[in-house]
């Protein structure tokens, strides 16, 4: 038989989703905890070496009920461990293998806080154990009394966290003897000695007890009433400095849940750290559904710039990349597109991105570099490129207008709007023939150029297939019932509410309509709302669960369109990747 690999992690029960069904919001006298206490052969979690379990259920002072149980630990007991615990072989021999043992204990566990003095050593056994002998860990939140007290005491109370140590400091009514149930009775009594005491730091539910156990910043401690008051709903968070600046913006499905996080020890992020110490308030807008709260904070983020966010921040510095309107038209990185502009790709987070796609252009089809404004009448003096066959001299009048939009300036209109298939082959045969001569890094600039355009296509075509849209009405199942609607119009959410369960959706929908904010078409892929605002409607209108109700026309993309080389785009970027990856090792 196969033994499960088993691997000790973080203390079970801190991760952020634990399974033990117990709302952290509970109070802490209403919560049912399983005080709980192993004795072993001292060896590392593998699956066996138990010798002894001691398990007290009680809830609100009461005890509820008691396991206690010899196991045998399948080796031999090491002579320290006897003398530390009384423990012989003698003793174990008759009693029962811990798979045996296992269901009776998880059962135990079930509905219940597990409580444990130095809980990752006892937690760890229990998984290892659960792990070698096929039984599901049911991850249970767990509360560690040795953590709880390096929080709660102070040195002047006590020397050292040791179970003996507190015991005698608070007079529990079992001494610890280094046997798992009168280990566990004196944990208990610690237990309830330290939940006296946290009443004064404010701690009153079991979601806030396991948090206070863990190591967090006196800032993080000292503001925590911060997260006090909030929503348990969808919507935005906004944190305030003292003059009502906005410091930090950020969106949660849960404002309450998420806002509390930020006061925990699974906060680690320096610049958050920061923002917390100058944060004076929180401020919550519940939104109807996570669309909404998504568009907010994007809108939110790019109207105030907070200063510790990092993303979102500048939407009007997206970059354009057009094709001039000239008789030898050239390609121009602009920021604004204007109603005349007809040709262009993007938009661009930054200009070495569209430079890197002009580049893909200029290998690919023959299009002039040079920024001069070409006469038809007078000859300017070529460039080196000119002379290297890399430009068909337009400036000396080597080539007609006609013929140059059909070579040079056709295929990037064809490549951003409509099919790509000229400039992907060309690029693709570059790569070829500079891989074929062993130009293996001439090729990888190649590629990264065929990534850039490949990108920006598809993102672009993605973008003005839904812009395109007057209006557009969505619907998607809420899930506690009713339905989550959206109304989209010109790629911008104009408005967003649910439909209560068993009630048409319809009524909701036409009060939406009425209330909906007026969205004017305008010129490019993103006339009316931001690139990223447009890109979080279109992931939640694709999900498989979305439906779509009304539209003002029909949704489409071109037939030969850039989204037809997203399997080549993925090959390409993913290379790429690997590359990177195996420069940097």
């Amino acid at each position: 038989m196969t033994q499960a690999e088993y691997v000790q992690q973080t203390l079970a029960g801190l991760d952020p989703s634990p399974d033990g069904g117990i709302d952290p919001a509970l109070p802490l006298y209403a919560t049912t905890f399983v005080v709980l206490d192993l004795e072993t052969t001292g060896g590392a979690p593998d699956g066996g070496g138990i010798t002894e379990i001691g398990a007290v259920k009680v809830r609100g002072g009461e005890e509820l009920g008691v396991l206690a149980t010899l196991v045998n630990p399948g080796q031999p007991i090491p002579p320290f461990i006897t003398v530390l615990t009384g423990i012989t072989e003698a003793m174990v021999v008759p009693a029962p293998p811990i798979e045996q043992v296992l269901p009776s204990l998880l059962e135990f566990l079930s509905d219940a806080v597990l409580v444990a003095h130095n809980a990752p050593y006892d937690v760890g056994f229990l998984k290892a154990a659960c792990a070698r002998h096929g039984y599901r860990w049911p991850n249970p939140r767990v509360l560690d009394t040795a953590a709880l007290a390096r929080r709660v005491l102070t040195r002047d109370e006590v020397p050292n966290r040791k179970l003996g140590t507190l015991a005698a400091y608070f007079r529990t009514r079992t001494q610890p003897s280094h046997r798992a149930l009168d280990d566990a009775k004196a944990t208990v009594d610690v237990l309830h000695a330290l939940i006296g005491r946290l009443g004064g730091h404010r701690v009153e539910t079991i979601g806030d007890a396991i948090e206070f156990a863990k190591a967090v910043t006196p800032t993080q401690r000292r503001k925590r009433h911060l997260a006090e008051g909030l929503p348990k709903a969808p919507g935005v968070y906004i944190f305030r400095a003292a003059d009502d600046r906005p410091l930090y913006v950020g969106t949660s499905g849960d404002i309450a849940t998420r806002v509390r996080s930020y006061f925990t020890a699974a906060e680690k992020r320096a610049r958050i750290s920061e923002m917390l110490a100058a944060a004076e308030r929180v401020e919550a807008v519940e939104c109807a559904h996570s669309l909404e709260a998504e568009v907010r904070e994007l809108r939110l983020i790019a109207a105030h710039a907070p200063p510790y966010n990092r993303r979102s921040k500048f939407p009007e510095r997206m970059l354009w990349l057009k094709l001039t309107d000239e008789h030898y038209p050239r390609l121009s990185v602009v920021r604004d597109l204007s109603p005349a502009d007809q040709a262009y790709l993007g938009p661009f987070s930054s200009r070495r991105t569209a430079e890197l796609a002009a580049a893909g252009f200029y290998d690919a089809v023959p299009l002039r570099q040079c920024t001069h404004r070409l006469s038809l009448r007078t000859v300017t003096p070529a460039c080196a490129l000119a002379e290297l066959g890399r430009c068909p001299a337009p400036c000396e009048h080597r080539i007609t207008p006609e013929e140059y939009d059909r070579r040079a300036a056709a295929p990037f209109r064809a490549a951003t709007a409509d099919d790509p298939q000229v400039v992907v082959d060309a690029l693709l045969a570059r790569i070829e023939a500079l891989a074929r001569d062993q130009r293996y890094e001439e090729a990888a600039v190649v590629r990264s150029r065929l990534v850039a355009v490949l990108r920006a296509a598809v993102r672009m075509q993605r973008l003005t297939a839904l812009t395109g849209i007057a209006e557009l009405a969505a619907a998607r199942p809420a899930a506690r019932g009713g339905w989550e609607l959206a109304l989209v119009r010109h790629g911008r959410l104009a408005g967003a509410g649910v439909s209560p369960p068993g009630v048409h959706p319809r009524p909701t929908l036409a009060a939406i309509r009425a209330t909906a904010e007026t969205v004017p078409p305008g010129h490019g892929p993103v006339p009316r709302a931001t690139a990223e605002e447009t890109e979080r409607i279109l992931s939640w209108l694709e999900r498989p669960e979305t439906r779509l109700v009304e539209m003002s026309s029909g949704w489409s993309s071109p037939v030969r369109g850039a989204a037809r080389f997203r399997d080549l785009l993925a090959k390409a970027e993913a290379a790429a990747s690997h590359q990177l990856s195996t420069e940097r090792s």
